[in-house]
């Protein structure tokens, strides 16, 4: 199996006809208030404080294999279990948890295409209590894979195969905004925004020229593509994004700005410089 979309038509079809599976585990990665005021029916709540480690000054950064396995027990998970993510907010968390199954080893995931701004807005029905949920004695380990260090940056800092995407704001990027110690970004970093990717006109839905976009910054399936943003949140939309289209050779910096621009020896460029790269 493979990472792929899921449409409101479509998950609402397999709710409706009751043909959701016992393998079938929909996980709402939202705030506890916008769970309780409204979930996708049979949605289990994952709280983004539960995807990272909350330690400064890296607080985006994964956490270890113990909270991992507590979180997965708790919301019922099985391994090989059809994981569908939503989120409330175009995809940040719903792509954090995409990676983080990856990092679990289950590429069996989907993702919600617009999450729950598009399913409100067709009309689907919410529920607003708890979801019983039966925990598992899982165990789950850590595939390093789909995880970047500063390291691995900074060893290949002008490497022509590799493209660093930092889907911060522009005003983060160019170093006029300042979020750590240090502004600006990681020298020859391309910057797209995470919010380029969501479509305003289609209830926060994937653009529908994705790939296209992504190539006119240079970030093609042909090269090493690793992605960050302040605390590999706004990232977790640009990794999926980037597993969605199918690209061979995707990681996230899970340290992210928070972590390289905290640092005394890694190298910091400000400006917007060429943020568009093509080739």
């Amino acid at each position: 199996m493979k990472p792929s979309v899921i449409t409101v038509e479509e998950l609402a079809l397999r709710l409706d006809q009751g043909s959701n599976p016992s393998n079938l585990l929909i996980a709402q990665v939202t705030s506890p208030d916008v769970y309780a005021a409204g979930h996708v029916p049979g949605a289990v709540h994952v709280a983004p404080a539960d995807l990272v480690s909350g330690i400064p000054p890296a607080t985006g950064q994964l956490p270890d294999r113990g909270a991992l396995t507590a979180l997965f027990r708790r919301i019922g998970y099985t391994h090989g279990a059809e994981v569908v993510t939503l989120d409330d907010e175009g995809g940040g968390w719903a792509g954090r948890l995409a990676w983080t199954l990856d990092i679990v080893g289950n590429r069996n995931w989907r993702y919600l295409d617009g999450g729950l701004n598009a399913w409100a807005a067709a009309g689907r029905p919410v529920d607003c209590g708890p979801v019983r949920v039966s925990p598992s004695d899982v165990e789950v380990g850590i595939d390093t894979g789909p995880i970047a260090e500063a390291d691995d940056l900074l060893g290949r800092l002008g490497d022509e195969d590799l493209v660093i995407w930092d889907c911060r704001s522009a005003a983060e990027f160019a170093g006029r905004r300042r979020t750590a110690l240090r502004a600006g970004h990681i020298p020859g970093a391309v910057n797209l925004d995470w919010l380029d990717l969501m479509d305003d006109e289609r209830n926060l839905r994937l653009v529908e020229d994705l790939e296209a976009l992504l190539a006119d910054y240079g970030v093609v399936r042909e090269r090493d593509v690793i992605t960050h943003c302040q605390t590999h949140h706004r990232s977790g939309l640009t990794y999926m994004a980037a597993r969605l289209l199918g690209f061979p050779r995707i990681r996230a910096y899970h340290g992210s700005w928070s972590e390289w621009g905290n640092r005394p020896d890694t190298p910091v460029q400000t400006g917007y410089g060429t943020t568009a790269r093509t080739g």
